[in-house]
């Protein structure tokens, strides 16, 4: 029986952070099947200086860069649709028609699993936020009654007492710390509010083998992508709020997006 997770996102390099540890983990499991949607191609990213791109190049760039990331990390989408629209305006997309294509894609192969933003965007980037409102409009217009799938949908996010630890780390070392009120800062969500802890640590040297692609941007990744050892470290988990259907409390905790579901 085909498990399918579909992953919707913003920019290439929010599909490796954010899903990626979860995807090496089934990697070998036949059954499962992984379509990944990204919005734009990141073409407004950030050019260091030095790094070969130009403004009309870097997104070419970048898919390339998303493509290799999946070939290093062990494990491609069987299916990887880019939306084509421009980095840093997603939010001024109509909102029918954003929903619209994405609901079109998650209508035609019936996903169990959905997982993109939540409403804080993880960073507060306007791209983010819009995605992740667009994707969970798209679900539940197609949940109620849908024949298969559509039995969870979940959005990344990062633990408060997490979020405290790695800013009181970078504190330490002489480092500028996140502003949760300011925009592309990361921010925590409550605690209680998490349902599914990847434990992603057997397959972090694929997930940063997979980040490490991303050279483009690693000057924004990674305070320094030299080091894999610290980074692994940083992507031994991946945390989800389950956004649908509702938790109860006390529920206990997932250790997989497809927990349960069997």
């Amino acid at each position: 029986m085909t498990r399918t997770l579909v992953a919707v996102f913003a920019h290439p390099d929010d599909d490796a952070y954010g899903i990626a540890g979860t995807v090496a983990l089934h990697a070998s499991d036949p059954d499962f099947r992984f379509v990944l949607v990204l919005a734009t191609d990141g073409a407004a990213g950030d050019i260091r200086e030095g790094f070969a791109a130009t403004r009309e190049t870097l997104g070419a760039i970048r898919r390339g860069e998303d493509a290799a990331a999946w070939r290093a990390l062990g494990r491609e989408p069987d299916r990887h649709e880019w939306l084509g629209y421009d980095d840093g305006a997603v939010d001024k997309v109509p909102r029918d028609e954003l929903v619209a294509r994405i609901a079109a894609i998650l209508a035609e192969e019936r996903p169990d699993v959905v997982v993109t933003f939540g409403p804080d965007g993880i960073f507060g980037h306007p791209d983010h936020i819009a995605v992740g409102a667009a994707t969970d409009e798209a679900f539940h217009r197609l949940a109620p009654g849908a024949a298969g799938g559509f039995r969870r949908l979940c959005h990344g996010a990062v633990p408060e007492s997490v979020f405290s630890r790695w800013n009181d780390q970078r504190a330490s070392m002489g480092l500028p710390v996140f502003e949760p009120t300011r925009m592309y800062h990361m921010r925590g969500v409550p605690d209680d509010r998490i349902g599914v802890v990847v434990d992603c640590r057997p397959v972090a040297d694929r997930k940063v083998a997979g980040l490490l692609e991303h050279r483009s941007q690693h000057h924004v990744m990674s305070d320094d992508p030299a080091d894999t050892e610290r980074w692994k470290r940083v992507v031994g988990r991946e945390w989800w709020v389950v956004a649908w259907p509702e938790r109860p409390p006390g529920a206990p905790m997932l250790g997989d997006v497809f927990d349960g579901l069997d």
